[in-house]
């Protein structure tokens, strides 16, 4: 029996998959799991089981499920402690809503969200940790709070758990797809229909590993499903709203791409050149000037919705675009209207 360790689609947790023998007697999940991974602590594999983050042959499992011979298993736990160490940052936040268990928050673009890769500074985390240090004060801890996360350049609404009853039961609504989230999307040109729904695995690009790629045949990567509708037209652009079924990195961006749409002034995967329009040399510096209101890409997370962990109640935020965006698209509108 082989273990696969992987990330999960939003990269906060490890993905485990692996699969009982042929031979194998029944044996409580959490048991059969602290024998087939002798670093990881029975304490988390309960809180796993617990929490709905275990699942055999794709059902979720309580922790006293028994398992048998030749079952999948997989389950999800959060990224080990890092070595580094994280500092408190005063950065202002935008609060959409909070109380004892939770915050929304609306990040701006051009913000990371957690530090990785380099970049432990001037993130959101650094944010939290100096607002809420009585409760964000693990600095070994990268990803306190967090449960989902959105691109540096993409701006939005985030959910942060405030302790771990919260971050179990959000999570656990994240792995289950009940969670409600739409983007909004400025793409290049006009999707062939107004509502349809893009499908592909989505994976780390063959080449560049800074981008990801769509392999239609399901050979490699995850699959990735993203049902959109139009908002409004533009003659050369499309206002889009996104709802996705998985959450996969650059889902929307990728997606797009595929179908030969990239985002308005996506740098990674080509939407920041011309791509439809005239050639004349106005038309150029009216969309170079539309590229600079942007930080990058022209996507936002516009609503999220989800079930507050301790009251049961179940909560919508919506928010509007930022002023960059919402400038651009006064800006595209007075423009079709006067060349149209």
């Amino acid at each position: 029996m082989g273990v696969q360790v992987n990330d999960s689609e939003d990269g906060l947790y490890q993905h485990f998959s692996l699969k009982s023998d042929p031979g194998q007697a029944p044996l409580r999940i959490d048991r059969f799991l602290v024998d087939k991974l002798p670093n990881v602590s029975r304490n988390k594999i309960q809180l796993a089981a617990k929490s709905g983050l275990i699942r055999v042959d794709q059902k979720v499992v309580k922790p006293n499920f028994k398992i048998k011979a030749s079952q999948h298993v997989e389950f999800y736990l959060p990224h080990p402690k890092r070595t580094h160490t994280l500092e408190p940052e005063q950065i202002d936040l935008h609060i959409v809503y909070e109380d004892d268990d939770v915050l929304v928050v609306n990040k701006p673009a051009g913000l990371v969200v957690h530090p990785g890769h380099g970049n432990y500074s001037g993130t959101l985390v650094n944010g939290l940790m100096y607002h809420y240090s009585n409760l964000f004060n693990d600095k070994t801890n990268l990803r306190p709070g967090l449960v989902h996360r959105i691109d540096k350049n993409t701006s939005g609404l985030l959910v942060i758990a405030k302790n771990d009853e919260s971050l179990a039961h959000l999570s656990k609504q994240f792995f289950n797809r009940t969670t409600q989230r739409t983007y909004w999307a400025l793409v290049w040109g006009e999707p062939d229909q107004e509502h349809a729904t893009i499908e592909g695995h989505i994976g780390r690009h063959l080449k560049d590993r800074l981008i990801m790629q769509v392999f239609e045949d399901g050979s490699q990567g995850k699959s990735a499903v993203t049902h959109y509708k139009t908002i409004e037209k533009f003659g050369y652009l499309t206002l889009v709203e996104c709802k996705l079924d998985t959450g996969r990195t650059h889902q929307i961006r990728a997606h797009f791409k595929h179908i030969g749409h990239p985002l308005f002034n996506d740098q990674r995967y080509g939407g920041d050149r011309i791509l439809k329009g005239t050639t004349f040399a106005k038309y150029k510096q009216f969309v170079e000037n539309g590229f600079s209101l942007l930080e990058g890409q022209a996507l936002h997370a516009k609503s999220l919705g989800f079930q507050h962990p301790k009251t049961g109640e179940n909560l919508f935020f919506e928010t509007d675009l930022p002023v960059g965006f919402s400038t651009l698209l006064d800006k595209w509108r007075v423009y079709i209207e006067a060349n149209f």
